[in-house]
């Protein structure tokens, strides 16, 4: 059993007032953030990515939440409705969404220090003594009160939350931190080309997590400081920690999991190849990400559903999954999944061989079609005999996108792109004859 259950909550969680920062378009999932912030995007087979966050602030007891919201997002807004709307005012616990609303200005969030900035009332309202900022786009469980009693404990302002993670992949992507041998933070560069190393760990560097613990009045005399300096970009990692880290007492936190030692499970699922890697870890038969454990929840919307269903036992046409997660409402139908993740109320229908495929509530697979190595969005209805993810250059006449690994990303959109082609191919060629 992990030492999840060694929990902190205690009056520091309770006097904590987090908010997540969910506007975010995430660009580099293409088409799969078309309709959908990149928090409202699906993951591990019946969660959203925003579930994570939220459940890793309900399990470490804190419980009044706010949920900054702008990018598309009403998916997002009726999945927490659906799925976080049950909590009790009147018992001082709350997930609210915060949409952009121009509370102090003509403007909508400018920057993630912004999005704080123009809340400010409301978080002033809940009598916070600490302030926490989280990232919604990222997946992995943390026990938040850690890094409170961490945060109290080094008389901190400001505590950053950070991973250790190859220089190659932190490059051009996540803010790298310098600090001293009491974990001070010396210098922070946001997004470097060059991210400067460990000392002692060629090659890795100390990455931020955009997770943040601020003292709630220190937090607002620096909003309103960079609200007023002329050419800020009003977002923590460019403009808000480097303005601090010299007469401040800004700090990192390492991340550490106490179910795995070593590096802890913590995924920036942000391009169609990190996305599909990160769910193919899943159908592994022991992935260090558990969504098992009883210890650590991760809660989320659930439909009313039947459960799985797989039929036909013929030598031609057996209905079948192996390492694969299979949700509720799906019907295999006299086909094969391996290694796959189908999210609910999936159909496949009869002598398909489904491969490495993430496939998204509500898509329906039609017969004699073969799919390796994509991820097929919400709702697509597949046609009979199509293949996906055996010949790179048709998908790409298709339509579809293949992403640099040679993930297949295939949308409804797409599917009518190539529905409306094929009709009026069909018609050339009709006049032709």
């Amino acid at each position: 059993m992990p030492s999840y259950a060694n929990r902190y909550i205690s009056n520091l969680t309770r006097e904590t007032y987090a908010l997540i920062l969910a506007g975010g378009r995430g660009s580099r999932l293409h088409e799969l953030t078309d309709w959908r912030a990149k928090p409202a995007v699906y993951f591990g087979g019946k969660h959203r990515i925003i579930d994570f966050p939220l459940s890793n602030c309900i399990n470490s007891g804190i419980r009044r939440v706010g949920i900054a919201t702008q990018y598309k997002s009403h998916s997002l807004i009726r999945h927490v409705n659906r799925a976080w709307g049950h909590f009790k005012k009147e018992l001082g616990e709350s997930v609210e969404i915060l949409p952009a609303s121009q509370r102090y200005g003509d403007e909508w969030y400018c920057g993630t220090a912004d999005a704080v900035f123009q809340n400010m009332d409301i978080i002033r309202h809940e009598l916070p003594k600490y302030v926490m900022i989280l990232s919604g786009d990222h997946v992995y469980r943390m026990d938040y009160g850690a890094l409170l009693a961490k945060h109290v404990e080094t008389g901190a302002d400001m505590t950053v939350c950070c991973i250790e993670v190859p220089c190659e992949d932190a490059a051009n992507t996540f803010g790298v931190m310098t600090v001293d041998e009491n974990k001070r933070v010396r210098r922070f560069d946001e997004k470097p080309a060059a991210p400067s190393e460990i000392p002692g760990k060629p090659g890795v560097c100390l990455a931020s997590m955009g997770n943040y613990v601020f003292n709630t009045e220190f937090l607002f005399e620096q909003l309103k400081e960079d609200a007023e300096r002329e050419g800020s970009g009003r977002d923590f990692g460019h403009d808000i920690i480097p303005a601090i880290i010299e007469e401040h007492n800004v700090f990192a936190f390492p991340f550490r999991d106490p179910s795995h030692p070593g590096q802890p499970y913590w995924r920036d699922v942000g391009t169609i190849d990190s996305f599909w890697e990160a769910n193919m870890e899943l159908v592994s038969p022991q992935p260090q990400l558990d969504l098992y454990d009883p210890s650590w929840p991760i809660w989320t919307y659930q439909e009313q559903l039947p459960p799985a269903k797989f039929i036909f036992d013929d030598d031609e046409r057996r209905g079948m999954a192996v390492d694969s997660t299979v949700s509720g409402g799906c019907i295999i139908s006299g086909s094969r999944v391996r290694k796959s993740l189908l999210f609910s109320n999936v159909h496949v229908h009869s002598y398909c061989e489904i491969d490495g495929a993430v496939v998204l509530p509500g898509v329906v697979i039609e017969r004699h079609c073969r799919i390796r190595n994509a991820i097929i969005d919400r709702s697509c209805h597949i046609p009979e005999g199509m293949e996906i993810g055996y010949d790179q250059a048709k998908d790409k006449r298709n339509g579809f996108r293949v992403s640099k690994n040679g993930i297949v990303l295939v949308t409804r959109d797409m599917l009518a792109a190539l529905e409306k082609q094929q009709q009026l191919l069909a018609g050339q060629n009709q006049e032709t004859a």
